[in-house]
């Protein structure tokens, strides 16, 4: 089988379940592991990712105005490379390709492949999109095993939080800074599962603009700033470069430095297999010392800020 994976997290849960080397085209953010970069990129950004963060924003919203596409799709290559199958989504248009952008490419090709779209709202929902790339490829059983492990290490993490002392600490976590969005869908069962409270984001709802106000307000006693598509270091650079609100030293989480930059591609905003890393990390931060999972690789910990 021939796959072609536009999005990082399929592509994660491809090569998870023992198939990276069927992998035979990848998105432009694809980096993991780090030998699926040798594919070649099927999908460019009509935006610039490294503009700063409100840049990014207005363009994505003038294009969407518009009624344009944020990505381009490499038709021409996407056709030589043949492909059985093709994993999109139809979640966040500003995240990855949808299979809208598809509709040129797969209009020209003489025998269309399989498209499966992947759409998660929850933790149930990644691991039912595993399961859905293992009936699409014929390895149901692979992905059923990865997904019984992952939720194996959930438990654990589970249990350690069950067991600490006292109440739950309060946790605000931001997908995006300029402007303020709280992270969604997904992302308030990770902290509910590692032992915090969000006291900002809504499970299985989307992220949503929020105002420094509603921040000071929920007064959390934790603040992770994880901006989509940002690593850790790149989010701390951002907000080192904001005007913080002047009553933002009386927030619990700032008197307690406990303001942390995080590496959402990896374990936060990518809807694959290392959501459950970045649960063990959350874990170990609301209660220091107690890591569940291995050690981070270099250059993954969480930033103070």
């Amino acid at each position: 089988m021939r796959i072609c994976s536009l999005l990082p997290s399929a592509t994660e849960i491809v090569c998870a379940i023992g198939l990276e080397d069927s992998l035979v085209g990848i998105s432009h953010e694809c980096d993991f592991p780090p030998s699926v970069r040798s594919r070649p990129a099927l999908i460019r950004p009509r935006v610039s990712p490294e503009a700063p963060a409100q840049e990014i924003d207005r363009q994505v919203r003038e294009l969407i105005s518009r009624g344009e596409s944020i990505y381009s799709v490499d038709v021409d290559l996407l056709l030589r490379l043949r492909p059985d199958l093709i994993l999109t989504q139809d979640l966040c248009h500003v995240c990855a390709a949808s299979p809208g952008d598809l509709a040129t490419a797969l209009a020209r090709a003489p025998r269309p492949p399989r498209v499966v779209c992947l759409s998660p709202h929850s933790l149930l929902d990644v691991w039912n999109g595993v399961r859905a790339v293992g009936d699409a490829t014929g390895e149901r059983a692979r992905a059923d095993n990865l997904v019984s492990r992952l939720e194996a290490r959930i438990a654990r993490i589970a249990q350690a939080a069950a067991a600490a002392p006292g109440p739950r600490p309060r946790v605000a976590c931001l997908e995006w800074l300029d402007p303020l969005y709280a992270a969604g869908h997904w992302v308030p069962e990770m902290i509910a599962g590692a032992g915090g409270a969000d006291a900002l984001g809504r499970a299985g709802e989307p992220s949503f603009r929020v105002s420094w106000e509603q921040v000071l307000e929920a007064r959390p006693d934790f603040i992770l700033i994880s901006p989509c598509g940002y690593g850790a270091g790149k989010a701390a650079r951002e907000f080192r470069g904001l005007a913080l609100p002047r009553e933002w030293n009386d927030l619990p989480a700032v008197r307690a430095r406990r303001v942390y930059a995080l590496d959402a591609n990896s374990y936060v905003s990518r809807p694959g297999p290392r959501l459950v890393d970045g649960m063990e990390l959350m874990g170990e931060l609301f209660r220091p010392g107690q890591r569940v999972g291995p050690a981070l690789p270099e250059g993954s910990v969480p930033i103070a800020l």
